[in-house]
């Protein structure tokens, strides 16, 4: 696997390194050993997956707080997403950054999140699929959002916005958070 540092403290895009023959190809997407040695998580709690039937429809963006923060791996496993991870530890150096990447069953990409981060997507197909691991489980009374379009963030979506749910659509402002 190649690690590439995002430029979000933490953060990291996973290549796989496939190894092919005639019948197709192998490649690992995890490993603790190697996830350990670049001082990432290595223990996943939680295995999701969600499909996307619009192009242009964003999940998210969505967070864990405090003893229930989570570390994400996300891929695209049909498909192609535009994952887009923001900073949301106030100690950071990167704080309300956001940095987003195409995640495609082409090119195999992950997205690792670390604790302390929001993420979401934007489907850029019809029929995408991602999975991904988390490494706590679920606790909706620790749920937070921040909104996907908020405009001191000012995330560059590659497509118009087609579909949001509503609850991702109604998160607070930046500005009126805590």
């Amino acid at each position: 696997m190649i690690f590439e540092s995002t430029p979000l403290v933490g953060a990291f895009t996973i290549a796989p390194e496939p190894h092919q023959d005639q019948r197709g190809f192998f490649a690992r997407t995890f490993c603790a050993r190697e996830f350990g040695a670049h001082g990432l998580e290595t223990t996943y709690l939680q295995s999701n997956m969600s499909l996307n039937l619009k192009a242009g429809l964003v999940r998210g963006l969505h967070f864990q707080r405090g003893l229930d923060a989570e570390v994400k791996l996300v891929r695209c496993t049909a498909g192609s997403i535009y994952d887009v991870i923001v900073d949301t530890r106030p100690d950071s150096p990167t704080y309300l950054n956001w940095f987003g990447a195409k995640l495609s069953e082409e090119n195999g990409l992950a997205m690792y999140v670390p604790a302390g981060f929001a993420h979401g997507y934007q489907s850029l197909t019809h029929g995408s699929m991602t999975h991904y691991m988390v490494s706590a489980f679920y606790a909706q009374g620790s749920e937070g959002g921040l909104r996907h379009d908020d405009p001191a963030l000012k995330i560059a979506w590659p497509m118009e916005v087609t579909d949001i749910s509503e609850k991702d659509a109604n998160w607070p402002l930046i500005k009126h958070l805590p």
